[in-house]
Parts: structure tokens; sequence; C-alpha cells
């Protein structure tokens, strides 16, 4: 059963609206289930103080639902942040007196302009979503990543873990590779919106019991993944994917965030060369976990109104 990742954002708490509630951190989660039909959201919770929950929100997210209560520096960071995530599909909820024709000039060049505008009707867009999950495909693969975004013990069930499936399939019994611990951990359970399953593939939020690896060992942004292809780097040069909508030049010496599945490195800029698209030579503070030929997202916090700067992707 195949599931969409939604990112609501805008008006913290709308999706208690559309689906039950489940974890919260940075991020609060919702379920959806209908039949076949299975919907995840995320919100990012702390967003606008803190710029990390809007981009892993995003990152997960398949589609994006933007509630427009102002018309602010935030919702346009938030259209940004979409755009070089390259979340293409979308809808718009318009609240108070705000109009179509004040919104619809600021998403031109971006993803946003293809999303639809909508009626402020949760039993509808309830329905909407739970349609869109029907159509997506899924397909097994023979090796399978999953970024972690929550870890914890469970009593008589020891350590469980919850994420998205990134690439490929996850299988019940399946020996991973717990990134960057180089430890092998043995897949005991899969459960998807609490049901137990064999098997879970890309775009499925899965807990899975592991045997191998106490919860205390593991983070945020680690993998666990039995793809042979993945892969890490600390030190290297990309050419930078500048957002039109940035301003300031990336400079030498300057501290930037890549962003990448759960993860959210600080990198030091050590040189630069070109303009436009420059070639940035990087040296990060931990060791990105990637595919090769990822795109990261480059993130500078002392931004001020806008932190979004572009992407680059990450060397094979």
């Amino acid at each position: 059963m195949p599931n969409l990742n939604v990112a609501v954002l805008g008006q913290p708490g709308f999706s208690s609206s559309l689906a039950k509630k489940g974890s919260v951190s940075d991020m609060a989660f919702y379920d959806l289930k209908k039949g076949k039909a299975q919907v995840t959201i995320a919100e990012p919770v702390r967003y606008p103080e803190k710029l990390a929950p809007l981009f892993y929100a995003c990152s997960l997210a398949d589609m994006a639902v933007i509630v427009v209560e102002k018309v602010d520096h935030h919702f346009g960071e938030a259209i940004v942040m979409l755009d070089t995530l390259g979340v293409s599909k979308g809808a718009i909820l318009l609240k108070g007196y705000i109009q179509e024709d004040q919104v619809s000039p600021l998403l031109q060049g971006t993803v946003a302009e293809g999303y639809d505008f909508i009626e402020d009707d949760p039993i509808a867009l309830r329905e909407s979503l739970l349609e869109a999950s029907l159509t997506i495909e899924e397909k097994e693969e023979p090796h399978g990543s999953v970024p972690v975004d929550h870890h914890f013990n469970v009593k008589g069930v020891g350590t469980v873990v919850l994420g998205k499936v990134s690439d490929g399939t996850i299988r019940k019994h399946a020996k991973l590779t717990a990134h960057p611990l180089d430890l092998t951990v043995n897949v005991r359970s899969i459960q998807k919106h609490d049901d137990d399953f064999n098997t879970a593939s890309v775009g499925d939020r899965v807990g899975l019991a592991l045997r191998g690896v106490d919860s205390d060992r593991l983070d945020r942004g680690y993998v666990l993944s039995d793809d042979p292809r993945i892969t890490s780097v600390e030190e290297f040069e990309a050419v930078a994917e500048v957002s039109r909508f940035w301003r300031a030049p990336l400079r030498e010496g300057m501290v930037i965030h890549l962003g990448h599945w759960m993860q959210m490195v600080p990198c030091r800029i050590t040189s630069v060369s070109g303009e436009g698209s420059p070639k940035l030579s990087l040296k990060a503070d931990d060791s990105i976990i990637h595919l090769p030929g990822d795109k990261a997202t480059i993130m500078h916090l002392e931004g001020g109104k806008l932190r979004v700067a572009g992407s680059l992707t990450l060397p094979g």
C-alpha cells in the first residue's frame, strides 16, 4: 500500500482537522488511513524560530499544503524551500481576507506556481489526499534506505526507529548497516500506520524494530541501509545552484548548513570560484551520508529574512 507524504505549512495545528496526531518533537506527524489509502502529514513545530523543522518537513514531502494566514517573509521562505527541494505538487488554502491575486505573483517561476488554490474545507481536503495516495505506484527494489528521524526503546520490543523509506525496499529480517556507525543491525519487524508488514517501499513512513543496536547509539540523520551505493563525504567540491531569490554572495569562510534527508550539517566554505553558479570547496563538521548524485539544500542560518540559498549535487 503506497503512502503519500504531505508537508502542511503556515498554520500550526491545522492538520488536526485532517488526521490523527502522532509523534511530536520539532515536527508534528499526523496519520491518515482509509482502506488502502495512506497519508503521513508533517508540520514544522518550531518554525520560523528554527529553520531545520521547515527543511525536514519539506524534504519528507511528496506534496505540500500551504495555509496562508499572512503574506510575509516566512511565507516567501517556505516557497523558496519547496522550490529548492522540487516539491512540485501542492495546494494553497487562503485564510481571512487574503485574495488569490495577492499571492499568485509571488509564486511565479517557482514550483508553487502550479499549486491549486483550494477552499477551506478540511473534509474535502482529507478525501483528496487519500485519493492522491492511491495514484502512487509501488514497486519492489533489491535494496533500500531509511534515514532516522526518531529513535527510542520500547519495553518488550527493544530499539525502534521511525523514518521514511527514502529509496528502494526494506524487508523484515533484512540485515542493514547503520551509518555512520558501520554497524550491522537486523530488522525484527516493520510497522506502517500501526499495522505489521513484511516490506516497506519508497515513501512509506515506517517504524522498524531493530536487533543489534541500542537506541542511545543512534541519532537523527543516521541512515539504515543495505544499499551498496551508500557513501559519505566530509570534504568535497560542488557547483552551487543558487536560488534566484538569494541576494548575498556565498563567500570563503562562510558557515552554511547542508540539508540532506534527515541531516542538517554545518559546513565551512573554504574557497569560492566563479559567479552565478559558483564552485565551492566545502569542509563539513560531520559526514554527510548520501547516494551518489543526491542533492543537498544550502542554508545560511544568519541569512536574515531568507535563509535558503539554493542547492548542490553531492559527489559520487
